[in-house]
């Protein structure tokens, strides 16, 4: 059993807060939109990215956003041309994130560019953006880290987490489980 006097008490630390890129009222104004509209079924594609837009996301054309997807601020958002993003796919934008053009994100993807400074005594926040380069296809379930960048036409296949860059035209395959016969 650990003992509790020896590991950091998360409650206790207050470090400095991340740069959000806008006041608390734009921010409390997509929460309620995302909440609201943005991550329905119901919401037409062509009215997310008007909402992403309209929040100051730079969307380019015949760009597809599916239902569920959660976007933590459209402001810190690019998508180029002719891009997909899947269903329940987690933009977790506390840092830029650029996606380019005819890149394919599939269901349930992760991309994360926040984090944290373990050696920090106050847990501070460690982001980095997140690049995805043209004619990447990240697969169900993968999971980008901050700091990355895929390169062009690169493959992350599915489950698999990156957390270094790729480069263009790469296949990244998720390790494969070891059965032991019974």
């Amino acid at each position: 059993m650990t003992d509790v006097r020896s590991t950091r008490s998360l409650a206790a630390l207050r470090g400095r807060s991340y740069d959000k890129g806008r006041g608390i009222l734009s921010q409390v104004l997509w929460v309620a939109t995302s909440t609201l509209l943005f991550t329905q079924v119901w919401c037409p594609n062509r009215v997310r990215c008007v909402l992403l837009r309209g929040f100051g996301a730079d969307i380019g054309t015949g760009v597809l956003i599916k239902h569920r997807v959660n976007v933590q601020w459209p402001w810190k958002l690019s998508i180029g041309h002719d891009s997909w993003i899947g269903t329940g796919v987690d933009l977790y934008d506390v840092d830029r994130i650029v996606i380019g053009s005819n890149v394919c994100i599939s269901p349930h993807a992760y991309l994360c560019t926040g984090s944290h400074d373990r050696r920090s005594p106050v847990f501070e926040y460690d982001n980095a953006p997140i690049v995805i380069e043209d004619g990447a296809w990240l697969c169900a379930r993968s999971v980008v880290l901050r700091g990355v960048t895929v390169g062009a036409n690169s493959v992350i296949g599915a489950t698999s987490v990156v957390s270094t860059d790729i480069p263009a035209d790469s296949v990244v395959r998720p390790p494969r489980a070891s059965v032991t016969p019974g």
